[in-house]
């Protein structure tokens, strides 16, 4: 009988080394995310391996999972304790070696297997460890699975089972790499910054550009766990500065930052200036949608108005719904809604047949932007961004508001602008025309202005942004009204950042 998690084990002490240390906080909405050592030790994360082999049996699932990790110093040794666990509990392992989330989707595929547990702390600090997991190819958990596996894995009730197995499968990274480059070439030979923070995706995104045509100036694409420059994280202005740098110095047409797990890209225009990923898609919809008209796409709130708004996206008759934030929420709604793509601000793009499979892939991505690039000569990166209509946005505020109060403070939120609409009353000098509460709440004026307020999925925090496609006073504006209401609130903390 395996020993059932703890909690309250501390480092250099016998119990830590004999016992299971499962941290609960570590179970996020849909992702799984520990300080290691301190929130979860290698036996807690094989009482973590013991839990997915048992909820994969109680689903009626076949226990095999593609297996993967990512390049920090301790995933390998993550990635050994949860196939440890995997294996005890009766599944059947197929371990891809050092990879890319995308990578190990892909494997899921390639190979015909139902399950996923990709070892990764994505963009995270150094210190942090985590699973991606999944038990329907393209999708990856949600609530209802995490709470499962939480309960599961808590509980200690998972037990052994007989059947367990390993196998490495040494090429899948070359399959991988060769699906993405099977395709038409580029017209032309683009220069592209590829930078990639030396993480994973160092390894393998330079080949790819380069098989599919590109001139390709490679930056801190060197393997190193220490992350010596900057995270890899495309939505910090570090990574983004220093592409931004990179594109004018060597004349690029384009800068794009992958993610330390590869399933995001950030792009830089060949000016030098950022594009944030929701106008990326904006620009990405109106390439596609030319091209598949009555296209149906689907973003999270927190992305811009001008899907909903864009000229040129209501001239090829595209729809684009607005959805829960969170890769897992857009995942699943873009698979269960035949939507052609998914958008979500944090960069997770998510491409449906024919495009893709329906999983987040920053290569995949990239390859769209430059095949938008490719399809219209003439027009440089700064040309096809500078033609969307100008929009004034604040940046993502995250005021403090404690995990126990922060939903019941967003529902009171919800109450008091819904209340609002009700009675006819103004907002921000303008009347309500549309108020959505997937995910707290975005509310919409007359002229298009929205403001967002919701509870942050993984942290103790409130969610605001705002944005105008009139002027920046009306941004003000929204935002005032909302800053006004929370600041009546005492359980709301003081903001990261104000517009």
């Amino acid at each position: 009988m395996f020993p059932k998690p703890r909690a309250d084990l501390t480092e250099n002490s016998l119990d830590f080394e004999r016992l299971p240390l499962v941290k609960p906080t570590g179970f996020r909405e849909y992702d799984a995310r520990w300080l290691f050592p301190q929130d979860i030790n290698l036996m807690g994360l094989q009482a973590v391996g013991l839990g997915m082999a048992a909820l994969l049996r109680k689903r009626g699932v076949p226990q095999r999972f593609v297996v993967g990790h990512d390049y920090r110093s301790y995933s390998a040794s993550v990635k050994q304790a949860l196939m440890n666990g995997l294996m005890a509990g009766g599944a059947q392992v197929h371990d891809i070696g050092l990879a890319l989330s995308p990578m190990a989707y892909f494997a899921q595929f390639e190979l015909q297997i139902e399950g996923v547990a990709m070892v990764t702390a994505s963009h995270n600090d150094n210190g942090w460890t985590g699973i991606k997991m999944g038990l329907q190819r393209p999708l990856t958990f949600g609530p209802e699975e995490m709470s499962e596996l939480k309960e599961i894995v808590l509980s200690g009730s998972a037990e052994p089972h007989p059947g367990g197995n390993y196998r490495f499968v040494a090429d899948l990274a070359d399959r991988y790499c060769a699906d993405l480059a099977k395709r038409t070439k580029l017209k032309r030979r683009i220069k592209v910054i590829c930078a990639c923070g030396n993480g994973t995706a160092g390894a393998f995104a330079p080949k790819v550009l380069e098989a599919i045509g590109c001139e390709v100036v490679p930056m801190d694409c060197t393997l190193d766990h220490s992350f010596p420059r900057y995270n890899p994280n495309p939505e910090d202005m570090k990574m983004l500065h220093a592409i931004s740098e990179a594109v004018v110095q060597h004349k690029a047409e384009v800068g794009l930052g992958f993610d330390g797990d590869g399933d995001r890209c950030g792009v830089v225009d060949n000016e030098g200036h950022e594009i944030f990923a929701d106008k990326v898609g904006v620009m990405l919809a109106r390439d596609i949608s030319s091209i598949h008209p009555n296209a149906r796409f689907v973003v999270d709130v927190k992305s811009t108005g001008l899907f909903a708004t864009d000229p040129v996206l209501k001239a090829n008759g595209a729809q684009t719904a607005y959805w829960k934030t969170g890769h897992s929420y857009i995942k699943r709604y873009n698979h269960e809604h035949g939507t052609l793509v998914g958008f979500e601000k944090s960069g997770h793009f998510f491409f449906s047949a024919p495009l893709g499979r329906g999983y987040d892939d920053g290569l995949v991505s990239a390859l769209a932007v430059l095949d938008m690039l490719d399809r219209n000569p003439g027009k440089t990166m700064a040309d096809l961004k500078n033609a969307l209509p100008k929009t004034w946005g604040s940046p993502t505020m995250s005021p403090h508001c404690g995990d126990e109060v922060k939903y019941k403070v967003v529902n009171g939120v919800i109450a008091h602008f819904e209340g609002k609409a009700a009675r006819g009353e103004l907002v921000a000098g303008q009347k309500v025309r549309d108020i959505v509460t997937v995910n707290g709440i975005r509310l919409t004026l007359d002229d298009g202005t929205w403001g967002l307020v919701r509870a942050s999925s993984n942290k103790p925090e409130l969610v605001i942004v705002v944005e105008s496609p009139t002027s920046d006073a009306n941004k003000k504006a929204i935002f005032a009204e909302i800053d006004a209401l929370l600041s009546s609130i005492p359980e709301v903390g003081a903001y990261n950042q104000k517009i």
